[in-house]
């Protein structure tokens, strides 16, 4: 069995055991949580518009059994890098999750045996590396933008690039409320980033300059940013978030992409959104058509942009 020709496809979890029941990062409260009896409810609501988002867009799902004990296993983008029909699995930081390591495991196994990845592949004991939470792939360059330093290990760079044989451009994270890169940066398909430079250090924003050029950067404000506006699915010229300003849907507008809004307040609540929920599983190399996604338009802006 094969990836289903031109359909996207991810990966995501029910939010059956999902709850704020720690805090590792800033965004979570376990006590306002509890204080919150609709807040499951809230949850299972707004998972099932997302899933119906991306379906009505033409993506296809796969899904992970939750687990009970596993509130955060929900957010699957964390529970592996997946790129050219290969997975690395994740390894965690925080002991709280470090249980969803199995249970994706096990969820890859099943994906392997039915042919929807060729091979799944186990981190060193001694790397962290939290998933494409902290590798997001960039489609229009062919390279992974990594996050480090809060949750995934610099060294894991190195592992990322041996796998996949490709460029990654690892910056630090700074602000501990972005502790992941997919909650701070998100390329788009037509070349252009969005991200928020209040989440990375001096040398992380002098990268993204260095490698980015001016008219192709996207800089959000910080209200944006803790919208987790740049937590989003791109879909081609779709954009599918919880939510922005009208500003920066404006600019967005203005080349050519239209954000589609789910609210997903209930994740927000453990510093997760849109891109958190989801795991794309069928990213490929430009060789095997991962490029083709990109917008026309975008793609010659890149190339101007380079000259």
């Amino acid at each position: 069995m094969t990836m289903t020709q031109g359909k996207p496809r991810f990966l995501m979890c029910q939010p059956e055991h999902y709850g704020v029941l720690y805090t590792i990062n800033p965004w979570m409260d376990p006590q306002d949580w509890a204080r919150d009896d609709r807040g499951l409810t809230a949850a299972a609501g707004e998972w099932a518009a997302l899933h119906r988002t991306l379906i009505d867009h033409g993506a296809l799902i796969e899904l992970v059994t939750p687990a009970h004990g596993l509130p955060d296993l929900v957010f699957t983008a964390n529970g592996a890098v997946v790129f050219n029909r290969t997975a690395v699995l994740a390894r965690f930081r925080h002991v709280e999750r470090q249980g969803e390591e199995r249970e994706f495991a096990l969820a890859f196994r099943t994906l392997e045996g039915r042919g929807l990845v060729d091979r799944v592949v186990k981190l060193p004991d001694d790397i962290m590396l939290e998933g494409a939470g902290d590798c997001v792939w960039d489609v229009a360059r062919g390279l992974f933008w990594m996050g480090y330093g809060p949750r995934s290990n610099l060294v894991a760079r190195e592992f990322v690039t041996g796998v996949f044989g490709t460029d990654v451009i690892a910056l630090e994270l700074a602000d501990p409320r972005f502790y992941h890169m997919d909650t701070a940066l998100s390329p788009l398909p037509g070349g252009e980033v969005m991200y928020f430079p209040g989440a990375f250090t001096a040398d992380g924003n002098a990268t993204v300059c260095a490698r980015v050029a001016p008219d192709m950067r996207i800089d959000i404000a910080e209200e944006d940013a803790c919208r987790l506006a740049a937590n989003a699915v791109c879909l081609g010229d779709v954009l599918i978030m919880a939510g922005c300003s009208d500003r920066l849907r404006a600019r967005l507008a203005e080349r050519n992409y239209r954000v589609v809004s789910t609210p997903l307040d209930a994740f927000k609540k453990s510093g997760g959104s849109a891109f958190c929920l989801t795991l794309r599983l069928d990213h490929q190399s430009r060789s095997g058509g991962d490029q083709a996604s990109a917008p026309a338009a975008g793609r010659r802006r890149q190339r101007e942009a380079a000259r």
